[in-house]
């Protein structure tokens, strides 16, 4: 398969240049390992207003208005942030809405078909015998993203998280933030979502084997004040690039490379967000594109 732009993932980054793209005329083949887009949910679905991207939250996707922060520092009295506003997303229908949006403009996407290995020349090898070449590849492909390595450019720094889902018992519009030395390198969250509750942490990658008995721990002293349920619905997970933006750019033979999203270590190194970057990033790799074949 010969094609102007190839996109390694299919999530926000990858969504949104394949639209920019496509938009701009270009041939465009975008290849996702997940089998349906966003699924299953390996973030926490906040987005900050401060770091919205526009139109990044579309109304449709968007289940709860956030309003403060509440930080619980050890057993310290908790801290009260007002004017601290955002967006719980639903975020498997967010990822759908794009890639939707992608197939509109003309972007063929394909999932459930991961890439195998991708040479110096910039071809690609997918698990399903589907080789690609293409004038330009966007790696969209996450924080261990193999477009990334091929250009040298590796996330080392790296946080892991745990979370789950249960009932949310009492109304509440505040992210709660859990800073603790029992989660060291990260912190713990109970973010509200309707009638859900997210409650999850983030460590050092180093002290991953931490996760489960700390979640567990977050999950009963939440429950024990009754804001949360005690079953829980499911569990997800996932590495956030914390190290910092990578170099973007590169080449493999002829071909051009871009890094968008957590490929390229664009998360706050903070907080972890990283749903508007990866959109901002993605458009902007797509418009990068569309205006060098112009």
């Amino acid at each position: 398969m010969q094609v102007d732009v190839a996109i390694i993932g299919l999530g926000p980054a990858g969504s949104s240049a394949a639209i920019e793209v496509a938009r701009a005329g270009l041939s465009v083949a975008a290849f996702e390992k997940k089998a349906v887009p966003g699924f299953p949910v390996q973030c926490a679905e906040f987005v900050p207003a401060l770091l919205d991207a526009g139109e990044l939250v579309i109304t449709q996707t968007s289940v709860q208005r956030i309003h403060e922060m509440i930080t619980f520092v050890e057993a310290d009295a908790p801290d009260l942030t007002k004017n601290f506003s955002g967006h719980m997303i639903d975020r498997r229908a967010f990822d759908a809405d794009l890639v939707k949006k992608a197939e509109r403009a003309g972007a063929q996407c394909r999932f459930g078909v991961k890439l195998h290995a991708v040479d110096g020349a910039g071809e690609l090898q997918f698990s399903d015998g589907t080789v690609v070449r293409a004038k330009v590849i966007i790696g969209a492909d996450g924080p261990h993203s193999m477009i990334g390595k091929a250009v040298g450019q590796v996330n080392t720094d790296i946080l892991e998280t745990r979370q789950l889902s249960t009932r949310l018992l009492k109304p509440h519009v505040a992210t709660d933030i859990y800073l603790s030395n029992d989660y060291p390198g990260g912190y713990g969250w109970m973010f509200p979502k309707g009638d859900i509750a997210n409650i999850g942490l983030g460590v050092n990658s180093h002290q991953k084997h931490l996760l489960k008995p700390a979640l567990e721990s977050l999950h009963a002293r939440i429950a024990a004040t009754g804001q949360v349920g005690k079953e829980v619905f499911g569990y997800t997970g996932g590495a956030i690039p914390a190290g910092g933006m990578l170099r973007a750019v590169g080449h493999l033979g002829k071909t051009h490379i871009l890094l968008a999203g957590d490929a390229a270590g664009l998360t706050n190194p903070i907080t972890g967000a990283g749903i508007a970057a990866a959109v901002m990033s993605g458009r902007l790799a797509g418009e990068a594109i569309a205006a060098h074949f112009a």
